[in-house]
């Protein structure tokens, strides 16, 4: 008989199903997928970067799909108002009581699609929800569903008629991905996939909420030993003091960054965190939390570039520094 999966296990084979699923619609794409799915189990939050028409969108709603959560885009434009997004509440003359009605941002995955469209005032009423679960309208909180994740979208060239996201926005973040294009193959498929239909209309659930909250509990429990979260920390602690960086990666960051690494393993199959766990999420966690100095920025010095050096020549726990 075989021997039955263990929490982590099991939440593997959730991750992966879901990431097998998503790839039938975003195709080339597996390791963006799983900085996705990183993020989800990771009970963190996703800012997804690039250009038009590389598949942003259909990342987010792909995903939705795979696991059967509740779903509500967000279309951000200039004119959306705080209320739009959170909801209002209504006098109800039968009852002589306001009724709460839920905005878009009531569901389990919330799409912001292009988020630094709106102005500073709405985009930070997502700030609320994405740190505590929940909004507060007129003075009264109101709980959001469980699990909950927002997507949010950008398009990092167009700066006209966009407000650039605050750094307590970016902050709320766990991860940056960019999908870039898709090579020649890749993009063969593509067009051979959607001549008739797109693929997300068959796309159906490999998982549910609940199991969903099963493998969040799972990645909470994976062990880290103090050398990682030493490690976790000193790479949070090398952005500050670079000269290059005006502000480095807060706490916060290095909190995303020790979930994800547990998230990681979890996806890995693993119940505990290694070094390398840590190293390959370093830049997709800290990078678009960093500021650079504006000398740097002249020079072509980017956040990324920052922290990937760091990541290269900051020493990793139980190696050896050469004689």
């Amino acid at each position: 008989m075989p021997r039955p999966l263990s929490a982590v296990g099991r939440a593997a084979d959730v991750l992966n199903g879901v990431a097998r699923n998503v790839a039938t619609v975003v195709v080339g794409k597996r390791a963006e997928i799983e900085l996705t799915l990183v993020a989800l189990a990771g009970q963190g939050h996703l800012l997804i970067e690039d250009v038009p028409g590389v598949g942003k969108t259909m990342l987010a709603k792909s995903l939705a799909r795979s696991i059967g959560c509740e779903f509500k885009r967000i279309q951000f434009t200039p004119d959306l108002l705080p209320s739009d997004v959170t909801g209002v509440s209504i006098y109800n003359q039968q009852s002589a009581t306001f009724e709460f009605r839920p905005g878009p941002v009531v569901a389990q995955v919330v799409l912001a699609d292009e988020i630094n469209r709106a102005t500073p005032k709405t985009q930070a009423a997502l700030l609320e929800a994405m740190e505590e679960q929940q909004i507060t309208v007129d003075g009264i909180s109101h709980e959001l569903p469980r699990p909950f994740m927002v997507l949010a979208t950008q398009n990092p060239i167009e700066y006209e008629g966009t407000f650039p996201l605050p750094e307590s926005q970016l902050d709320r973040f766990m991860l940056r991905v960019r999908l870039g294009y898709p090579r020649r193959e890749e993009e063969m498929e593509i067009l051979e996939q959607q001549q008739q239909t797109h693929p997300i209309d068959d796309i159906e659930p490999v998982t549910s909420a609940t199991e969903l909250l099963e493998v969040q509990a799972s990645v909470r429990g994976v062990f880290v030993e103090d050398l990682i979260r030493r490690y976790v920390v000193d790479l949070a602690s090398a952005t500050r003091k670079h000269s290059d960086v005006y502000v480095g990666a807060s706490p916060r960051a290095s909190l995303a960054l020790l979930r994800a690494a547990q998230a990681e393993a979890v996806l890995r199959g693993r119940d505990y965190v290694i070094p390398d766990d840590v190293k390959v999420l370093a830049s997709a966690v800290l990078a678009h939390r960093v500021i650079v100095q504006p000398f740097a920025r002249v020079k072509d010095i980017t956040g990324r570039t920052i922290v990937e050096e760091i990541a290269k020549t900051l020493a990793v726990p139980g190696s050896r520094v050469p004689a």
